[in-house]
């Protein structure tokens, strides 16, 4: 190997070592804020402390976290279900079955994605005071349903569907919600996989039309507990880093269960 080709490899692995530094060097932080109090925080202590047990302690006792962490999980599982159902079925749709309009309407689905979605949050807002839903689950699940994004991701995945299998299903008498179910679904487990973790993990940390729909203490999700922890006259950074842990677990360990399906799904893997 020549001087400059190891040169090369050396600024390269540097490179991938202050790249991971910066990525991980966030979540030990976390981890050991939530063992220090909010002064050795503030002092900038990042090594570990022995004050974790008083932190989780006074964390239980300010906050119902059996009903905080129903919420987020009930909100984040049911919007990933509906959205996953709703999405996949229009991305499927919209690639097999063919019409004149098909395209027009599927591009003006993604005009639609230049759209921020806080410019549609007061029409939302009116309309769901209007239907009398603020401060419920379903406030909160339905805007996502159809998620434009992800019926863009089934409808490119579905392209590498095979076409045999499906022209086989027809021969054996399936009708088409039978092929979608029985053959479409498991085939297609990859792409499912990979479209669950991203959409667990949004639902997960949604926060912004969350804060505007849920007006009581005992709707409030993981995401919105933490925010006003933070917002107190004199913050607990102990305390808040504690409760970041809590709600960084759970789309942790879904990443990290379906990492292998979420890789293959994003590289359009068909099994």
């Amino acid at each position: 190997m020549s001087l400059t080709s190891k040169l090369t490899s050396l600024l390269m692995q540097a490179a991938l070592w202050l790249a991971a530094f910066i990525s991980v060097f966030p979540f030990y932080w976390m981890i050991a804020g939530a063992t220090n109090t909010a002064n050795d925080i503030t002092g900038g202590k990042f090594t570990l402390g022995s004050n974790l047990i008083p932190n989780i302690t006074k964390f239980f006792e300010l906050v119902d976290v059996p009903r905080i962490f129903f919420n987020s999980f009930f909100v984040a599982i049911a919007g990933t279900f509906f959205t996953l159902a709703i999405s996949s079925l229009a991305g499927y749709g919209f690639e097999i079955f063919r019409s004149k309009t098909r395209d027009r309407v599927f591009g003006g689905l993604l005009l639609m994605l230049s759209v921020p979605f806080a410019a549609m949050m007061i029409p939302l807002f009116v309309m769901f005071s209007a239907a009398g839903i603020m401060n419920t689950y379903l406030a909160i699940i339905l805007p996502g349903v159809a998620s434009i994004f992800m019926i863009f991701y089934f409808r490119q995945n579905t392209k590498a569907f095979p076409s045999e299998l499906r022209d086989a299903a027809r021969m054996d008498g399936l009708k088409e919600w039978q092929i979608f179910i029985k053959i479409y679904i498991p085939v297609m487990r990859s792409t499912y996989a990979a479209a669950m973790i991203i959409l667990f993990m949004t639902n997960w940390n949604a926060y912004l039309w969350p804060l505007i729909v849920l007006q009581t203490n005992e709707m409030k999700t993981i995401q919105l507990v933490v925010a006003s922890l933070a917002t107190a006259y004199t913050p607990d950074y102990g305390l808040i880093m504690v409760a970041n842990v809590l709600a960084t677990l759970p789309t942790i360990l879904v990443f990290f269960l379906l990492q292998r399906r979420f890789v293959e799904g994003m590289l359009g893997g068909v099994k």
